[in-house]
């Protein structure tokens, strides 16, 4: 079946910016490579209209959905100082992001491998794939912002109390069969 527009769903101030042919609505699955490049040319060509969109929320962090397909979603996070996600997978979804403003603190582990800690910069990218388990942390002393990208969509995450506490192997959990527009529907109240 041929995606049509109606199957692309996108941020309405971002409608003039993020064309749907680069969301590519046809493609079922993206690997981490395909999601890493689409997270850091977004932040990288759309950064002056993402700065636009971005609020700070004190409470916790805060995100918007920027797109939607039946294959990806893309997603924009703000980190004020301090600010972090739990423990936690990606349900068996590949994903990546790209630091758009400021500095991110990832932990992150792949079942039976060893903690690792990477800081990542203001353009810095990083795709990876379903068994991969991180927290995200923005531990610097000034506000920073994030583009996310999902394949495939809406897979609920999985948290931990610790990255040590990963399972052998990160079953995946089911990607959603419901029709584009149930998808659509979807708030994301949870965020990404």
């Amino acid at each position: 079946m041929t995606a049509t527009t109606a199957e692309v769903d996108v941020h309405p101030e971002l409608a003039g910016w993020l064309p749907a042919e680069r969301l590519h609505p046809d493609r079922p699955l993206w690997t981490p490579d395909e999601l890493r490049d689409l997270t850091a040319t977004t932040a990288r060509e759309l950064a002056g209209p993402l700065t636009g969109l971005l609020r700070y929320v004190p409470e916790r962090r805060w995100w918007a959905r920027l797109a939607l397909t039946r294959g990806v979603e893309l997603w924009l996070l703000s980190w004020l100082p301090g600010q972090c996600t739990e423990p936690h997978d990606h349900g068996g979804a590949a994903g990546s992001f790209t630091v758009l403003t400021g500095t991110l603190d990832e932990t992150y582990r792949y079942p039976g491998g060893p903690l690792r800690r990477a800081s990542r910069a203001t353009g810095a990218a990083v795709g990876f794939g379903a068994g991969h388990a991180h927290r995200v942390r923005n531990d610097g002393a000034v506000p920073a912002a994030s583009v996310h990208a999902y394949s495939p969509p809406l897979v609920p995450t999985r948290q931990y109390a610790s990255l040590h506490d990963i399972p052998a192997e990160i079953p995946p959990l089911p990607a959603s069969t419901m029709p584009f527009g149930e998808l659509l529907a979807r708030t994301g109240e949870e965020g990404p």
